[in-house]
């Protein structure tokens, strides 16, 4: 049984995901932003490679941007999220094609509800460190997977792009010239560990990351039953302009702040 940090955590990001759902769809919409245009969907599609009749699952899909891209090559897209309304504005965009669900992360049984062996892919974009616990989603997506299936996630990358970074620009005198030279510091990585943040600058709450370094991810899906078979680092292009100084833009050219990993049952 889950303890009662573990609960609480849970219930509290569910409630400010609840508080934030409004703005993040106003945000999002249909077209997305940067990250997800960018660094995100060009890799992602590139991976899962949809075909027409596919059945593919997106897990915390938040207001469904992805699970509509998806659901538009002809793919039968079955999509969840533990936010009521998130799932309600999801539905209240154009859901044809997608059947959506009020349904928590956490729970491995109701994971398993969905149908076992029913899925061609599983995808998970920018949400497993939005997740208390995320040891029942690897174990159960091995269990809805059509033999040979693959799993998809992006995240904030775990090295460079945690709560505990603090994005830099410092001049200095190169051989004459003065330059800015933009760069990252990082004080944690290798311990798990929890902190406030948000995503958006003006959302109502701000949420709880649970920062994991990149070898809790990948060893759950080896244990589970999981190789890594792709693995991109992305990072805006140099020239990309930002919204703010020192926001993720093309200064950061050299530092990726997220990474897609796809990862396929091997029986």
């Amino acid at each position: 049984m889950p303890d009662d940090n573990f609960k609480n955590a849970n219930d509290e990001t569910r409630a400010v995901w609840d508080a934030n759902a409004e703005v993040w769809d106003a945000k999002m919409g249909d077209e997305g932003n940067d990250f997800a245009n960018i660094l995100l969907w060009p890799t992602i599609q590139r991976m899962m490679q949809v075909q027409p009749g596919q059945q593919i699952l997106d897990a915390a899909c938040g207001n469904g941007l992805f699970s509509r891209r998806v659901a538009a090559f002809g793919a039968k897209v079955t999509a969840f999220d533990f936010s009521a309304e998130l799932i309600k504005l999801a539905k209240a965009r154009n859901s044809t094609g997608i059947i959506y669900h009020v349904l928590d992360a956490t729970d491995e049984r109701a994971l398993l509800s969905l149908g076992e062996r029913s899925f061609d892919t599983a995808l998970c974009n920018m949400a497993l460190f939005d997740i208390a616990d995320i040891a029942p989603l690897f174990r159960a997506i091995p269990k809805l997977l059509k033999p040979a299936g693959s799993f998809i996630y992006s995240l904030t990358h775990s090295a460079f792009n945690n709560s505990s970074s603090v994005h830099m620009g410092e001049e200095m005198d190169d051989a004459g010239e003065i330059r800015t030279i933009y760069s990252v510091k990082i004080s944690r990585y290798m311990t798990p560990y929890q902190a406030y943040g948000v995503a958006l600058r003006n959302q109502p709450k701000p949420q709880i990351y649970f920062e994991r370094p990149l070898q809790y991810y990948f060893n759950l899906g080896f244990e589970n039953g999981f190789v890594l078979d792709a693995f991109e680092e992305r990072a805006f292009p140099a020239g990309h302009t930002s919204s703010q100084p020192l926001s993720w833009g093309g200064q950061f050219s050299e530092i990726p702040p997220v990474l897609v990993a796809r990862m396929r049952l091997v029986n």
